[in-house]
């Protein structure tokens, strides 16, 4: 996908009804406020070459850096929202709202926007070191705890 899908993409969830029970379809869940979709994954593991990092962290910051620039030209700078302490509140049983919940247990920051009533967020997922990365996208009306 090029980010000018991905801004499409970003556009018909920001115009689309927040379900009021969540729902999962492959890529995409929605729940009350919020709707979090996979934009795209890399195609190779983490694969160390010595240096630190691997052609699929190279290609996912690429189209990371990209999409987030396109969204800093329609919605100016974003605030970067880090969620190591939304992660450690949720951890000692805290209830963290969604979709803040399952973002910090992906990632351990964001790039945020505020597009008229809604936060846009990216951010990169990526679990596991043998895990694919992820560019995630995610459209609430759920102010960030």
């Amino acid at each position: 996908m090029t980010t000018a899908e991905h801004l499409d993409t970003i556009d018909r969830l920001r115009s689309q009804v927040f379900p009021s029970e969540p729902v999962w379809s492959g890529r995409h869940s929605s729940g009350p406020g919020y709707h979090l979709v996979q934009l795209v994954q890399t195609r190779d593991f983490w694969e160390d070459d010595g240096s630190g990092r691997s052609e699929a962290a190279d290609q996912i910051s690429a189209e990371y850096g990209a999409l987030e620039q396109a969204l800093t030209d329609r919605w100016g700078d974003p605030q970067v929202f880090t969620l190591e302490g939304t992660m450690r509140r949720g951890l000692d049983g805290e209830e963290i709202p969604e979709p803040w919940e399952e973002l910090s247990n992906s990632t351990d920051h964001v790039h945020l926007w505020r597009a008229e009533d809604r936060w846009l967020v990216a951010y990169v997922a990526h679990w596991e070191a043998e895990d694919p990365f992820r560019l995630m996208a995610c459209v609430t009306v759920i102010d960030p705890p």
